[in-house]
């Protein structure tokens, strides 16, 4: 992979991972990750894409600024997209969804836009957790900010947290476990305008997990309704990590949206 970085309006440089080969495919991870936790879709999407996998600011070898602010990452996003120079599928996952979501209003060419359950707020479905959170990292205790994370606000039972810790892009996720409750707190202060999003005609794919939070579902629900040319896919037996879980499914999700809107 070769990384490329793009420097962000507010000075910050944001790293991306390039591999693969065809039209570009622009992949947004979520909460406590790094552009290494899309190494399980890869073997699928590098044959027919050139990947650009986005480290977001704070976390990998992407830079950081003092204050951190939700509107920042969107601009992160769409200084990504705009780098390519040529109309790019974007796909965000959970808070990178969101980042996807608001980077399509900010003016560069996205031909196909792909949102895997945009970021909730999770204090909705796991009141508390962002104080335990805080707690945590406040005691050094930054793999059980991560956990409890997994648990809490994606659903993730005990032993699906313990696949996770197996896989390479656990150590990522533990060493960007400070920017995790900034990331909740952020959120909890957005609040989706649909009227915002109604000129936002870009084939768009609504992913959910059957078995995710009902709030992730809501955030969906109120996407379908505002979006002029969105379709929703539910993925059964799926939570909130399907790439993991559900690798050929999710995979074979985008692939077959991506060609339906070619």
């Amino acid at each position: 992979m070769d990384q490329q970085r793009v420097t962000s309006p507010d000075g910050t440089p944001i790293a991306s991972w390039r591999s693969g080969d065809g039209p570009p495919l622009v992949l947004v991870h979520g909460t406590s990750a790094d552009h290494s936790r899309w190494a399980p879709v890869l073997p699928a999407f590098e044959p027919r894409f050139t990947v650009h996998a986005v480290d977001r600011r704070g976390r990998g070898a992407s830079g950081d600024a003092e204050d951190y602010a939700l509107e920042r990452e969107f601009e992160d996003v769409a200084a990504v997209v705009g780098s390519v120079g040529e109309p790019v599928i974007l796909l965000g996952h959970s808070h990178g969804g969101l980042c996807a979501l608001e980077a399509a209003l900010l003016g560069h060419d996205i031909r196909a836009l792909v949102l895997y359950e945009p970021a909730s707020d999770a204090e909705s479905h796991s009141p508390g957790v962002t104080d335990r959170l805080e707690t945590l990292l406040q005691a050094g205790d930054l793999d059980e900010v991560v956990a409890t994370m997994a648990r809490r606000f994606a659903g993730a039972p005990p032993e699906m947290v313990e696949f996770l810790r197996t896989q390479p892009a656990w150590q990522a996720r533990v060493a960007a476990a400070h920017t995790i409750p900034r990331e909740l707190r952020a959120v909890r202060t957005y609040r989706f305008e649909p009227e915002r999003f109604r000129g936002l005609t870009v084939p768009t794919l609504l992913l959910f997990g059957s078995e995710s939070a009902p709030a992730f579902r809501e955030v969906g629900e109120a996407l379908d309704a505002a979006l002029p040319n969105a379709r929703s896919v539910v993925m059964p037996g799926q939570g909130h990590v399907a790439m993991d879980t559900g690798t050929d499914l999710f995979t074979a999700e985008v692939l077959r949206f991506v060609d339906a809107s070619a």
